[in-house]
């Protein structure tokens, strides 16, 4: 933690600020998790040591509900999982992820106090917990979790109070895990140290998880002393809701400079401009309501693996909003990203690849140029350029995202050195292209009918990213 200090931050209470300048893809600090579970829904899928995905792990033979890729994992895992194994065995099944998390905090703090180490700025039980701030059906909710939580720790030396107050900390705290290749949510964690920094809807850091820990990136070059954020919610939403959002879950009021000034809110709503002329309101509100209805029938059939009603639903929207919606309306990069995906699935790499360029191209208008989210989409879209033969607009995609993923998520990260391997392949076969494109095309179509058409299809057009996920923030 040499590069950051504490401050007050005012009337957002605590925050970190830089001690000396930091550049670009900057590592400003890593964390371990102080606790973390893998979700439910991917408990036998996912190690709940390293939160790796993988094939064929090795099921805990005591508790027969925590999964580990190896005896390596499982014995590093085995100090925090031994009470919870216990809990587990005696009550005959695991709780949800909410009370598991609680359960592992709570004994943490039991054995170690709220702080594990020098580097940790603040003891987790000084968090923000925002109680008095809850909807009285978030409270109900809590309660519950607090019942099942006693249920499952019945010999617990915590008062119910002791224990709301932990459910609220992580209720407003607690951050999403991804797998090894950032591609899917699996896990939820507490960072003491992250919690500590602020939000900003147009930060200067970024949060990447890299062999297990969190890293908090540079976007950019950042003063000493100056205050570090990062984005709590997504910034592909109007300033409205991003706001809405960002009371609901956090219970704040955001004040940044890209909510106060509506940043970038009129091109995420723009109507097409054709010679000058603009559709009429009533025109561009009809579409904009025919598009939110058209986009939860996606996602329904989406969910359901339904995946050529996905593209029918996407063809058909997409030709109702040409005329009327600009190419930066969120409705419209909506349909587009689904309609690439889900094409890329299905192998249909040159429809998928005029779907995903559009959409790169409004993301570009949209996005911080080193934003995460932009990274991986042109890193997908160039991946999709790449198996639809387009092998010059595919290599520079996959260029241009690569050079994002440095800063964002480092050369270590799992994602970057797979990409970098797709760049060398693709910038051989480019090479080729330009010596002899009829040899080259001839030489693709022969690998294509012997080979996958590469490692990257699979995780990043797999079944298990186009169904429809929840992510927490």
């Amino acid at each position: 933690m040499d590069n950051v200090e504490l401050f007050d931050a005012g009337e957002k209470g605590k925050g970190l600020r830089t001690t000396k300048d930091l550049k670009a893809g900057e590592v400003v600090f890593t964390e371990p998790s102080f606790a973390a579970v893998v979700f439910d829904s991917l408990s036998q899928q996912v190690c709940h040591n390293c939160f790796r995905r993988q094939v064929n792990l090795h099921r805990c033979a005591q508790c027969k509900f925590a999964h580990y890729c190896d005896r390596t994992c499982q014995t590093a895992c085995w100090d925090e999982h031994k009470q919870e194994c216990a809990a587990i065995r005696n009550k005959g099944k695991a709780p949800n992820e909410n009370v598991r998390l609680a359960a592992r905090v709570l004994w943490r703090v039991q054995k170690d106090t709220g702080i594990v180490s020098d580097s940790q700025l603040i003891s987790v039980d000084q968090l923000q917990d925002h109680l008095a701030d809850m909807s009285t059906d978030s409270l109900k909710e809590l309660k519950i979790n607090v019942q099942n939580f006693l249920d499952y720790c019945p010999n617990t030396k915590h008062g119910s109070e002791y224990i709301s107050h932990i459910f609220g900390i992580i209720n407003c705290n607690g951050f999403t895990l991804s797998d090894q290749r950032g591609l899917q949510a699996v896990g939820v964690g507490l960072f003491p140290n992250l919690c500590l920094v602020n939000h900003d809807c147009w930060p200067n850091c970024t949060i990447i998880l890299n062999h297990g820990k969190i890293e908090l990136r540079a976007l950019g070059k950042i003063a000493e002393n100056e205050e570090l954020t990062v984005s709590y919610v997504d910034f592909l939403n109007v300033s409205a809701d991003r706001q809405r959002a960002l009371k609901h879950q956090y219970h704040f009021d955001c004040m940044c400079k890209s909510c106060s000034e509506h940043f970038k809110d009129d091109l995420k709503m723009a109507a097409k401009e054709t010679d000058g002329k603009k559709p009429s309101d009533e025109l561009v509100k009809e579409v904009q309501k025919y598009s939110l209805e058209c986009l939860a029938k996606i996602e329904a059939a989406r969910a359901a693996s339904n995946f050529n009603e996905v593209v029918k639903l996407s063809r058909e929207c997409l030709e109702k909003q040409e005329p009327v919606l600009g190419d930066t309306h969120l409705y419209k990069l909506r349909v587009l990203s689904v309609a690439s995906e889900v094409l890329s699935y299905q192998h249909n790499f040159s429809e998928a690849a005029g779907y995903a360029r559009r959409m790169v191209e409004g993301y570009t208008k949209l996005f911080h140029p080193n934003n995460a989210q932009l990274g991986m989409a042109i890193m997908r879209a160039g991946v999709t350029h790449w198996h639809a033969g387009l092998i010059e607009v595919g290599h520079g995609m996959i260029c241009k995202a690569y050079a994002i993923l440095m800063i964002t998520h480092g050369a270590t990260h799992p994602i970057t050195q797979d990409l970098e391997s797709i760049r060398m392949q693709t910038e051989m076969e480019l090479k080729m292209f330009k010596k002899n494109e009829n040899d080259y095309h001839s030489m693709r179509e022969a690998a294509l009918q012997n080979k996958p058409t590469g490692k990257m299809t699979a995780s990043l057009s797999g079944e298990a990213n186009v169904k429809a996920l929840s992510y927490k923030q």
